[in-house]
Protein backbone atom coordinates (compact mmCIF):
# COMPACT_ATOMS: atom_id res chain seq x y z
CA UNK A 1 0.00 0.00 0.00
CA UNK A 2 2.75 2.48 0.95
CA UNK A 3 4.68 1.71 -2.25
CA UNK A 4 1.52 2.34 -4.31
CA UNK A 5 0.99 5.69 -2.63
CA UNK A 6 4.60 6.73 -3.15
CA UNK A 7 4.46 5.68 -6.80
CA UNK A 8 1.36 7.84 -7.27
CA UNK A 9 3.00 10.70 -5.39
CA UNK A 10 6.03 10.73 -7.72
CA UNK A 11 3.74 11.76 -10.55
CA UNK A 12 2.85 15.02 -8.79
CA UNK A 13 4.75 18.13 -7.80
CA UNK A 14 4.39 19.40 -4.25
CA UNK A 15 2.81 22.87 -4.32
CA UNK A 16 3.27 24.00 -0.75
CA UNK A 17 4.93 21.34 1.37
CA UNK A 18 3.58 20.78 4.88
CA UNK A 19 1.74 23.72 6.45
CA UNK A 20 1.30 23.78 10.23
CA UNK A 21 -1.45 26.09 11.52
CA UNK A 22 -1.14 27.12 15.16
CA UNK A 23 -3.50 29.27 17.17
CA UNK A 24 -5.66 29.19 20.28
CA UNK A 25 -9.29 28.04 20.22
CA UNK A 26 -11.24 30.78 18.45
CA UNK A 27 -8.21 32.11 16.56
CA UNK A 28 -9.76 31.19 13.20
CA UNK A 29 -7.56 28.25 12.15
CA UNK A 30 -10.50 26.47 10.52
CA UNK A 31 -11.43 29.53 8.46
CA UNK A 32 -7.85 30.03 7.28
CA UNK A 33 -7.42 26.32 6.52
CA UNK A 34 -10.44 26.51 4.20
CA UNK A 35 -8.94 29.56 2.46
CA UNK A 36 -5.64 27.71 1.91
CA UNK A 37 -7.51 24.65 0.62
CA UNK A 38 -9.37 26.82 -1.90
CA UNK A 39 -6.16 28.49 -3.04
CA UNK A 40 -3.92 25.42 -3.34
CA UNK A 41 -6.35 22.48 -3.50
CA UNK A 42 -4.62 20.60 -0.70
CA UNK A 43 -6.32 18.77 2.19
CA UNK A 44 -6.84 20.06 5.71
CA UNK A 45 -5.90 17.39 8.24
CA UNK A 46 -7.37 17.73 11.72
CA UNK A 47 -6.26 15.26 14.38
CA UNK A 48 -9.70 15.52 15.96
CA UNK A 49 -11.32 14.47 12.68
CA UNK A 50 -8.74 11.69 12.22
CA UNK A 51 -9.47 10.33 15.68
CA UNK A 52 -13.23 10.37 15.18
CA UNK A 53 -12.90 8.78 11.73
CA UNK A 54 -10.68 5.96 12.97
CA UNK A 55 -12.99 5.25 15.91
CA UNK A 56 -16.09 5.32 13.68
CA UNK A 57 -14.52 2.95 11.12
CA UNK A 58 -13.24 0.60 13.81
CA UNK A 59 -9.67 0.62 12.50
CA UNK A 60 -6.96 -0.97 14.64
CA UNK A 61 -5.75 2.52 15.59
CA UNK A 62 -9.31 3.64 16.29
CA UNK A 63 -10.03 0.65 18.52
CA UNK A 64 -6.84 1.27 20.47
CA UNK A 65 -7.72 4.96 20.88
CA UNK A 66 -11.28 4.16 21.94
CA UNK A 67 -10.06 1.77 24.63
CA UNK A 68 -7.88 4.57 26.04
CA UNK A 69 -10.68 7.16 25.90
CA UNK A 70 -13.16 4.75 27.51
CA UNK A 71 -10.80 4.63 30.50
CA UNK A 72 -10.97 8.41 30.68
CA UNK A 73 -7.34 8.82 29.62
CA UNK A 74 -5.73 11.01 26.98
CA UNK A 75 -4.84 9.34 23.68
CA UNK A 76 -1.03 8.90 23.76
CA UNK A 77 1.25 10.67 21.29
CA UNK A 78 2.26 7.46 19.53
CA UNK A 79 -1.33 6.62 18.55
CA UNK A 80 -1.97 10.15 17.30
CA UNK A 81 1.30 10.15 15.35
CA UNK A 82 0.49 6.77 13.78
CA UNK A 83 -2.87 8.15 12.56
CA UNK A 84 -1.17 11.24 11.13
CA UNK A 85 1.52 9.13 9.42
CA UNK A 86 -1.05 6.94 7.71
CA UNK A 87 -3.03 9.98 6.55
CA UNK A 88 0.00 11.82 5.15
CA UNK A 89 0.84 8.86 2.91
CA UNK A 90 -2.51 9.07 1.10
CA UNK A 91 -2.37 10.33 -2.52
CA UNK A 92 -4.22 13.61 -1.92
CA UNK A 93 -1.33 14.81 0.30
CA UNK A 94 1.18 14.60 -2.56
CA UNK A 95 0.83 18.30 -3.44
CA UNK A 96 0.96 19.49 0.16
CA UNK A 97 -1.25 19.43 3.23
CA UNK A 98 -2.42 21.55 6.14
CA UNK A 99 -2.00 20.25 9.67
CA UNK A 100 -4.64 21.76 11.96
CA UNK A 101 -4.24 20.89 15.65
CA UNK A 102 -0.99 19.00 15.14
CA UNK A 103 1.66 19.16 16.43
CA UNK A 104 0.55 20.25 19.91
CA UNK A 105 3.79 19.52 21.74
CA UNK A 106 7.52 19.67 21.08
CA UNK A 107 7.64 15.86 21.11
CA UNK A 108 5.05 15.76 18.30
CA UNK A 109 6.95 18.44 16.36
CA UNK A 110 10.15 16.42 16.61
CA UNK A 111 8.28 13.31 15.45
CA UNK A 112 6.90 15.25 12.45
CA UNK A 113 10.36 16.48 11.44
CA UNK A 114 11.74 12.94 11.65
CA UNK A 115 8.81 11.49 9.71
CA UNK A 116 9.09 14.05 6.89
CA UNK A 117 12.77 13.13 6.52
CA UNK A 118 12.38 9.41 7.12
CA UNK A 119 12.22 6.29 4.98
CA UNK A 120 8.41 6.03 4.92
CA UNK A 121 8.29 9.41 3.16
CA UNK A 122 10.94 8.41 0.62
CA UNK A 123 9.89 9.39 -2.90
CA UNK A 124 7.10 11.66 -1.67
CA UNK A 125 7.03 15.03 -3.52
CA UNK A 126 7.07 16.86 -0.16
CA UNK A 127 10.08 14.89 1.09
CA UNK A 128 12.52 17.02 3.10
CA UNK A 129 10.37 20.15 2.72
CA UNK A 130 10.37 21.68 6.22
CA UNK A 131 6.96 22.76 7.51
CA UNK A 132 5.72 26.29 6.93
CA UNK A 133 4.57 27.17 10.45
CA UNK A 134 1.94 29.89 10.82
CA UNK A 135 0.79 31.08 14.24
CA UNK A 136 -2.47 33.05 14.19
CA UNK A 137 -2.15 35.29 17.23
CA UNK A 138 -5.31 36.75 18.77
CA UNK A 139 -5.57 38.76 21.98
CA UNK A 140 -7.04 37.07 25.05
CA UNK A 141 -10.05 39.41 25.34
CA UNK A 142 -10.86 39.00 21.65
CA UNK A 143 -10.75 35.22 21.99
CA UNK A 144 -13.16 35.42 24.92
CA UNK A 145 -15.58 37.54 22.87
CA UNK A 146 -15.41 35.15 19.94
CA UNK A 147 -15.98 32.04 22.05
CA UNK A 148 -18.34 33.18 24.81
CA UNK A 149 -20.40 35.14 22.28
CA UNK A 150 -21.15 32.11 20.10
CA UNK A 151 -24.79 31.14 19.76
CA UNK A 152 -26.34 28.61 17.39
CA UNK A 153 -29.77 27.84 16.03
CA UNK A 154 -30.87 24.33 17.08
CA UNK A 155 -33.09 24.12 13.97
CA UNK A 156 -30.83 25.17 11.07
CA UNK A 157 -27.42 25.17 12.76
CA UNK A 158 -26.58 28.75 11.80
CA UNK A 159 -23.88 30.31 14.00
CA UNK A 160 -24.07 33.84 15.42
CA UNK A 161 -21.97 35.91 17.80
CA UNK A 162 -23.77 38.29 20.13
CA UNK A 163 -20.76 40.64 20.08
CA UNK A 164 -19.53 40.38 16.51
CA UNK A 165 -22.33 39.01 14.32
CA UNK A 166 -25.58 39.31 16.23
CA UNK A 167 -29.04 38.29 14.96
CA UNK A 168 -31.57 41.03 14.09
CA UNK A 169 -33.63 40.10 17.16
CA UNK A 170 -31.54 39.28 20.26
CA UNK A 171 -31.22 35.52 20.92
CA UNK A 172 -33.48 34.60 17.97
CA UNK A 173 -32.41 33.02 14.64
CA UNK A 174 -32.97 35.34 11.66
CA UNK A 175 -34.04 32.44 9.43
CA UNK A 176 -36.02 30.18 11.73
CA UNK A 177 -37.23 32.43 14.54
CA UNK A 178 -35.91 29.79 16.94
CA UNK A 179 -34.35 30.73 20.27
CA UNK A 180 -30.56 30.49 20.02
CA UNK A 181 -28.55 28.28 22.34
CA UNK A 182 -25.06 28.43 23.85
CA UNK A 183 -22.86 25.33 24.05
CA UNK A 184 -22.00 24.20 27.56
CA UNK A 185 -18.28 24.50 26.87
CA UNK A 186 -18.62 28.10 25.64
CA UNK A 187 -18.93 29.56 29.14
CA UNK A 188 -16.24 31.99 30.28
CA UNK A 189 -14.99 29.66 33.04
CA UNK A 190 -14.47 26.71 30.68
CA UNK A 191 -12.96 28.81 27.90
CA UNK A 192 -10.60 30.64 30.26
CA UNK A 193 -9.18 27.30 31.41
CA UNK A 194 -8.88 26.02 27.82
CA UNK A 195 -6.93 29.13 26.82
CA UNK A 196 -4.59 28.83 29.80
CA UNK A 197 -3.96 25.15 28.97
CA UNK A 198 -3.28 26.01 25.33
CA UNK A 199 -0.79 28.71 26.30
CA UNK A 200 1.09 26.38 28.65
CA UNK A 201 1.32 23.64 26.02
CA UNK A 202 2.11 25.87 23.06
CA UNK A 203 4.78 28.27 24.32
CA UNK A 204 7.53 25.59 24.12
CA UNK A 205 6.26 24.58 20.65
CA UNK A 206 6.43 28.17 19.40
CA UNK A 207 9.97 28.47 20.74
CA UNK A 208 10.90 25.18 19.03
CA UNK A 209 9.85 26.50 15.61
CA UNK A 210 11.18 30.01 16.31
CA UNK A 211 14.61 28.56 17.05
CA UNK A 212 14.51 26.73 13.71
CA UNK A 213 13.58 29.97 11.92
CA UNK A 214 10.30 28.52 10.68
CA UNK A 215 7.74 30.46 12.74
CA UNK A 216 5.65 33.21 11.15
CA UNK A 217 3.21 35.02 13.44
CA UNK A 218 0.14 36.75 11.98
CA UNK A 219 -2.27 39.28 13.47
CA UNK A 220 -5.44 37.24 13.89
CA UNK A 221 -7.39 40.21 15.32
CA UNK A 222 -7.91 41.52 11.79
CA UNK A 223 -10.82 40.84 9.44
CA UNK A 224 -10.78 37.18 8.22
CA UNK A 225 -10.11 38.25 4.62
CA UNK A 226 -7.14 40.36 5.75
CA UNK A 227 -5.83 37.42 7.78
CA UNK A 228 -6.28 35.20 4.71
CA UNK A 229 -4.16 37.59 2.64
CA UNK A 230 -1.46 37.48 5.34
CA UNK A 231 -1.69 33.68 5.45
CA UNK A 232 -1.16 33.24 1.70
CA UNK A 233 1.76 35.68 1.82
CA UNK A 234 3.25 33.70 4.72
CA UNK A 235 3.06 30.51 2.65
CA UNK A 236 4.85 32.14 -0.26
CA UNK A 237 7.45 33.56 2.12
CA UNK A 238 7.85 30.16 3.75
CA UNK A 239 9.07 28.67 0.48
CA UNK A 240 12.02 31.05 0.58
CA UNK A 241 13.08 30.35 4.17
Amino acid sequence: MVSQVVATSREKVCKTGPIVLLGAPGAGKGTQARKITEAYHIPQISTGDLLRENVAKGTSLGLAAKAVMDRGELVPDQLVCDMVAKRLLEPDCAQGFILDGFPRTVAQAEWLDNFLNGKLFEGHPCKRMPPIVIDIAVGYNQLLRRLTGRRSCPTCGRIYNIYLQSPRVPDVCDAEGTKLVQRKDDTEEVISERLKTYERQTLPLLEYYRTKGRLQTLDGDRDPDQVAAQTLQAIEHGHRL
